[in-house]
């Protein structure tokens, strides 16, 4: 990027005004470089923007110097800093994470994502009382956040607080009729509990609002081959497996907040000789060479 390589080269530039001078210079007066500390946190908030388009497109890896960079050049932005601690926590960086979105904090003690944000960071930390704090916090200034009503259920979920989080599920449900995620996991609660009746209406309800996903789909087919629905079962494990067959890893599973009772009764649906026929066609497109491009005409 232009702006860049030219900010860094004025950097050295302005480093190399600062060596000792020949013997043949002593007589001369040290010009020093005035920087335009406006300008400079201008560039540093283009550098932002730079960074947050990058991670758009995942492009983590080129967005993090960015997004250093323009910390320096404007400290005093609580976006940059949010932004920043955003790609930290990308990153699985959860420490620099949380000192960036602190920074942030510090300077606009009144944004809510901020605050959110560092509670996912304490969420990923399994710091989950700190984490309740800080979701508590940005609900106060946004109340009818479905997201940040979905991450404080999903932390009182981990604490065992299952009344907690299904309350918070539905007002996040309360506010985006859509919001699939927050009803899928009143699911499986339901299940853990011996619900089975119950989370298959969760999960059924999921489905209707999002065809494609593939969580739902998965643990309404457990479900329901379990119940000895096979058939049904089985085509609606292939379909969410063919969508995502990342759920077809116990650990991804666990890391999306199953129980003990569903991961237990998965297990034995991904061993059926039907879905492992389905991951194998899977691994086997994933592997398979594509078809060479087609010359434009």
């Amino acid at each position: 990027m232009p702006k860049r390589i030219g900010l860094i080269c004025l950097v050295i530039a302005c480093g190399f005004w600062s060596l000792p001078q020949a013997t043949h210079a002593q007589a001369l007066v040290p010009h020093t470089v005035q920087l335009d500390a406006a300008k400079l946190e201008q560039q540093g908030l283009s550098l932002a923007q730079e960074a947050a388009q990058l991670a758009q497109f995942q492009q983590y890896e080129m967005a993090m110097p960015r997004a250093r960079l323009a910390a320096q050049l404007a400290p005093k932005s609580d976006k940059v800093w949010f932004l920043l601690g955003g790609l930290y926590l990308q990153t699985k960086d959860i420490n620099n994470a949380i000192t960036a979105l602190k920074k942030a904090q510090s300077l606009n003690p009144k944004n809510g994502d901020v605050l959110f944000a560092l509670g996912s960071a304490y969420f990923q930390q399994q710091n989950y009382p700190t984490a309740v704090t800080y979701f508590q916090e940005g609900l106060k200034l946004k109340p009818n956040d479905p997201e940040g009503l979905f991450d404080l259920g999903n932390t009182y979920y981990m604490l065992k607080r299952l009344p907690d989080a299904i309350a918070q599920y539905n007002k996040a449900v309360s506010q985006n009729k859509k919001f699939w995620p927050a009803i899928n996991n009143i699911g499986l609660i339901k299940y853990e509990q011996g619900d089975v009746a119950g989370a298959i209406k969760q999960w059924q309800a999921a489905i209707a609002i999002e065809k494609q996903a593939a969580e739902p789909l998965l643990a309404l087919a457990v479900a329901l081959y379990a119940q000895g629905q096979q058939q049904q079962g089985l085509a609606l494990g292939e379909t969410a497996l063919r969508i995502d067959d990342r759920y077809a890893d116990l650990d991804f599973l666990k890391q999306n907040l199953w129980g003990e009772r569903l991961l237990a009764d998965t297990k034995k649906f991904l061993q059926l000789p039907r879905i492992q026929a389905t991951l194998q066609q899977r691994g086997a497109s994933r592997s398979a060479p594509s078809a060479p491009s087609q010359p434009t005409r």
